[in-house]
């Protein structure tokens, strides 16, 4: 299924500046109809994996479910070939990997980072779909003084983020009290051929 913005879909939104186009917000990228089915198939056709993280001199626990897939993947579920087409589509870019993020509730979190490049191929960027459940991110600079940005990520909606931004700026999903609801998270990488 071919997935186009609509002839008065909301503007995209510019976040942040710089030469490989900043970070942008693209409200409604994904019609309502097809996000509610991604998350519903996504829910029930992934495997998703808790992990264990070394923070603080200790092991604790991954404060959200996660899974990841290559486009090529033979065992690839309903509903990622349709979203790596979608998306793809959308952006322009040669996107081959896609990590899912399951944040269960206002519980589950990430905390402020910027992704890891060197996996990643330069000058290319990083989309990130949302599903499910309104959350908010929090966007700041890297290491200074400078604006701090909250968006509502909406479901359907999709974040670009420049390669380049990776490097001025980290990004978080923090904790919200009363969130009950879940949120799916697709971000989608061109990550470097191995």
């Amino acid at each position: 299924m071919l997935v186009q913005q609509g002839l008065f879909a909301p503007a995209p939104v510019s976040l942040i500046h710089d030469e490989e186009g900043g970070i942008r917000y693209l409200p409604e990228s994904i019609p309502a109809f097809t996000a509610e089915q991604w998350f519903d198939e996504a829910l029930r056709n992934i495997s998703w994996m808790s992990q264990q993280r070394m923070m603080y001199d200790r092991e604790v626990a991954v404060p959200r479910l996660l899974a990841t897939f290559t486009r090529e993947s033979q065992d690839l579920p309903a509903p990622l070939t349709e979203a790596f087409d979608a998306v793809r589509s959308l952006i322009g870019a040669p996107f081959n990997r896609v990590g899912l993020n399951l944040y269960r509730d206002g519980n589950d979190s990430v905390a402020p980072h910027s992704d890891k490049t060197e996996k990643l191929l330069p000058g290319q960027p990083i989309a990130i779909v949302s599903l499910g459940a309104n959350r908010r991110m929090s966007i700041r600079p890297k290491g200074g003084p400078g604006r701090l940005v909250h968006i509502e990520l909406e479901a359907g909606s999709c974040l670009v983020m420049s390669y380049a931004s990776q490097f001025t700026h980290e990004h978080g999903i923090p904790k919200v009290a009363g969130i009950t609801e879940p949120r799916i998270s697709l971000a989608f990488r061109c990550a470097i051929p191995q």
